[in-house]
C-alpha cells in the first residue's frame, strides 16, 4: 500500500482552508481552531518520541479523578494541550479526562462559540513499553453562541450528535491524525522531514463486515451470557469461511479503532460484574469514537441504544460501546439482546 494513497499533495492547512470555503457564512474562526490543535499534537508528537529521553516516562505520585496512577506523559500531553488552546479566542470552554471538572479559559483572554473536550493521551498504560498511544478530542459549538461569557459544564455534556468535529493523533510507527467535521472521514500522515500532515487517506470507508474482533477477553468470566455466547460464536468455523475471527486487542482505544476503520470487524468494550456501566468514557472517548465510525459508514452503539443519541450525566461518565462494522454491530446486538 502506498504512503499516499491521493493523486496529489494536499496539508492539512489547505484541507482545512478548503474546507471552510465551502460554507460562505463560515468567518474562519473554526479553521483557526483546528490549526492551533494541529501545533499542540504536533508538539505532543514530538515529545512522545522523546519521552524515554526526556525523561517523560513513568509515574507520577498523583492519581487522577479515575482514581488511576498517572503517568508523566499524560500531564505533559494534558498542559500542552490547553497551552496552545487557551489564549486563541475560540473556546469558551475546555474539559478533559485528566481533569475533575471543566477547565475554564483564562480570565484575560476572549470567551469564543466553542467548545473542546479531549483524552490528552488515550493508552496511558502501553507508554511505558513503546505502544502506539493517542490523542482524542471533540468540539461542540457552546449551547449560547452569542455569549461572550465563560463556558459551563452544561456546554461540554452535549450529546455526541452535536459534535461539529471529532478526531484523534495515533503516536505509533508514525503520526496520523484522522478526523471528520460531518462530511467523511479523512486520515493524514506527518512527515517529519518538512514538518507536515499530508492527506494520505481521503473519506475513508469501514468494510461493512469484518474478520477482526477487539475485545479484552481477560474479562470474559464477567461479561454476560449473550456476550459470550456471541465471542464463541466468532470462533465457531463457518462454512462460507466467514468465520472463524480473528482477536486483535492492543488496549488503546485509538490503535483498535483504527485498525478497525481499515480492515473492518467490531470493537468491544463491555459492560460487566466489576464495571456494570463499562469503563469507556462517554465525552473523551466513545463519543468522538463514534462520530468517526458512523461517518465511515460503520455503527456504534452500546449493545442497545446509538451512542450519539445518549445525553451525558457527568464529565467522567463511563458506557458499554460496540462500534465497527454495521453487520458486526447488529449482529451483537441480537447476541446481547435475545
Amino acid at each position: 500500500m502506498p504512503i499516499v494513497n491521493m493523486s496529489k499533495l494536499i496539508t492539512i492547512e489547505r484541507h482545512i482552508v478548503e474546507a471552510g470555503a465551502l460554507h460562505p457564512e463560515a468567518t474562519g474562526e473554526f479553521s483557526r481552531l483546528l490549526r492551533d490543535f494541529m501545533l499542540a499534537l504536533r508538539i505532543v508528537a514530538r515529545d512522545v518520541r522523546r519521552a524515554g529521553l526526556n525523561d517523560m516516562l513513568g509515574m507520577t505520585e498523583d492519581t487522577n479523578v479515575h482514581g488511576e496512577n498517572v503517568k508523566r506523559l499524560d500531564i505533559h500531553a494534558n498542559e500542552v494541550i490547553f497551552r496552545s488552546m487557551d489564549h486563541g479566542g475560540h473556546l469558551c470552554v475546555m474539559a478533559s479526562e485528566e481533569a475533575e471538572s471543566i477547565i475554564p479559559i483564562p480570565d484575560e483572554y476572549r470567551k469564543g462559540k466553542y467548545v473542546l473536550v479531549f483524552d490528552p493521551l488515550d493508552g496511558s498504560s502501553n507508554i511505558d513499553v513503546n505502544v502506539s498511544i493517542g490523542t482524542i478530542f471533540s468540539i461542540y459549538r457552546r449551547i449560547d453562541e452569542s455569549s461572550v461569557e465563560a463556558g459551563t459544564v452544561e456546554d461540554c455534556l452535549q450529546p455526541g450528535w452535536k459534535q461539529v468535529a471529532a478526531g484523534y493523533a495515533m503516536y505509533g510507527s508514525s503520526t496520523q491524525f484522522v478526523y471528520t467535521t460531518g462530511d467523511g472521514v479523512d486520515v493524514f500522515t506527518f512527515d517529519p522531514t518538512i514538518g507536515e500532515f499530508l492527506l494520505t487517506f481521503e473519506k475513508i470507508r469501514i468494510p461493512e463486515r469484518g474478520k477482526i474482533y477487539s475485545v479484552n477477553s481477560g474479562n470474559a468470566h464477567k461479561w454476560s451470557p449473550g456476550l459470550r455466547e456471541y465471542v464463541t460464536h466468532l470462533l465457531r468455523p463457518s462454512d462460507d469461511g466467514c468465520r472463524p475471527y480473528s482477536l486483535r486487542y492492543v488496549g488503546t482505544m485509538v490503535a483498535d479503532i483504527h485498525r478497525t476503520l481499515y480492515y473492518g470487524g467490531i470493537f468491544m468494550y463491555p459492560a460487566d460484574t466489576s464495571a456494570p456501566t463499562g469503563k469507556l468514557r462517554l465525552v473523551y472517548e466513545v463519543n468522538p469514537m463514534a462520530f468517526i465510525i458512523e461517518q465511515a459508514g460503520g455503527r456504534a452503539t452500546d449493545g442497545k441504544n446509538r451512542i450519539m443519541d445518549v445525553t451525558p450525566e457527568s464529565l467522567h461518565q463511563r458506557i458499554p460501546c460496540f462500534m465497527g462494522s454495521t453487520q458486526d454491530v447488529l449482529e451483537v446486538e441480537s447476541y446481547l439482546n435475545t
